[in-house]
């Protein structure tokens, strides 16, 4: 299949879907890890259209969700002060810092500019050689390649006046501090395809070794999601626990070899804070010593920021798959795009915003004779309607 319609096919997912059924003798628990498949499963009813047996458990995979707020402050303190040309990409306007967000600063005067590349951040510093230009660089390993070719050729022109306020976060690292939690009930992964296209897989077998968990490299169309649950049923009902690309279209075993060199050359492996979770080893990157001058947190001394995170917001449980959006008391009611709390309310990748946006705000019991009391969303058309099984409920708290 080459085009992203026949990945949407409506026969094809009711035989995957019915594969799944045939295949599941007992309950499994499953963790999407990239905040992009969780919107296609969220979207597309998919979690619905499963047997009751399988439950999908949402990831920390949002890259602007994780993002922490001492760095969201950061950004702010920067974004307000004279003389800065503050850039980044839209999502990061709305995520509520300590009181206030970008779109704020904006509105109070900071110069807060939208651009769709870090190398549009670096023509502005071009453009204005007497202000400082700042691209607020985050995400996995996706996003980190553009953002330190970028760096690569700030250094190679000479420009100066630009800055990277760095928050790249690493896949691995927080696969294994999810299967080492207390309150763990994950069984297997789907893994990002996008994120594997960059790093490969080499990383996954020794975790799926050790924790005795099925990894399966998995895109982000309906079917890819169905063919990747597919695949990690068929593993943990035989007992395997392999690393499996289903993403074989988009993701070699080596990656990018150029973008993992450009990454080797310009970033290095650091601690970094996941928000709503915590300071997770080695899961991050920083700029390396080479290109420490481009690191905006050191330009601009941002230290001994003090920050707060609202009381009721359960982003932190949402993230780690603990809970489930409309089981936040605040979800719908206080947090909604308009008035978020937390940034899974606000990315186009976050848990919450999908449940919201595809009206998942409520997901009632079922009644004592088996039947739902409401439906919980509707289903689009080209994949409830072609499906053999019935729509079930949410699943329980994680």
């Amino acid at each position: 299949m080459k085009y992203i319609d026949e990945f949407q096919d409506p026969d094809l997912a009711r035989r995957l879907l019915d594969d799944i059924h045939a295949a599941v003798t007992r309950p499994w628990a499953l963790m999407e890890v990239c905040g992009g498949q969780t919107h296609t499963i969220i979207r597309h009813g998919i979690d619905q259209l499963l047997p009751d047996q399988v439950e999908l458990i949402h990831g920390p995979g949002c890259p602007v969700c994780v993002t922490p707020l001492e760095v969201i402050d950061k950004a702010l303190e920067i974004a307000s002060r004279p003389g800065v040309i503050f850039c980044s990409f839209g999502d990061m306007l709305r995520v509520p810092g300590t009181g206030r967000d970008l779109f704020q600063v904006r509105s109070e005067g900071g110069d807060v500019r939208v651009v769709y590349s870090p190398l549009d951040a670096l023509k502005i510093a071009q453009q204005n050689p007497d202000r400082e230009v700042v691209f607020f660089g985050i995400g996995f390993e996706t996003t980190a390649p553009p953002n330190a070719m970028t760096v690569y050729q700030a250094r190679k022109l000479g420009i100066r006046n630009f800055s990277l306020l760095v928050s790249h976060v690493l896949v691995p690292p927080a696969i294994e501090a999810i299967m080492r939690s207390p309150n763990c009930r994950v069984q297997a992964f789907l893994a990002a395809g996008h994120v594997c296209s960059v790093m490969g897989t080499g990383e996954y077998p020794e975790l799926a070794e050790r924790f005795k968990v099925p990894i399966v490299v998995t895109g982000f169309e309906p079917l890819d999601i169905l063919e990747g649950v597919r695949r990690t049923v068929l593993q943990l009902e035989r007992g395997e626990h392999t690393v499996d690309n289903a993403y074989a279209r988009a993701v070699r075993p080596e990656g990018n070899p150029a973008a993992r060199a450009m990454l080797a050359d310009v970033f290095e492996v650091t601690d970094r804070a996941w928000r709503g979770i915590g300071v997770i080893p080695a899961s991050g990157w920083r700029l390396s010593e080479r290109y420490r001058e481009y690191d905006a947190e050191h330009r601009f001394s941002v230290s001994g920021i003090q920050t707060l995170e609202p009381a009721e917001c359960r982003s932190g449980e949402v993230l780690q798959g603990l809970l489930k959006p409309h089981e936040c008391e605040a979800f719908g009611t206080v947090c909604t795009p308009r008035t978020p709390l937390g940034a899974t309310m606000v990315s186009s990748e976050g848990a919450c915003a999908a449940y919201y946006l595809y009206r998942r705000l409520d997901l009632p019991a079922a009644t004592a004779s088996g039947t739902a009391a409401a439906a919980a969303t509707p289903v689009p058309a080209a994949t409830a309607a072609t499906a053999t099984h019935a729509p079930r409920e949410a699943s329980p708290v994680v």
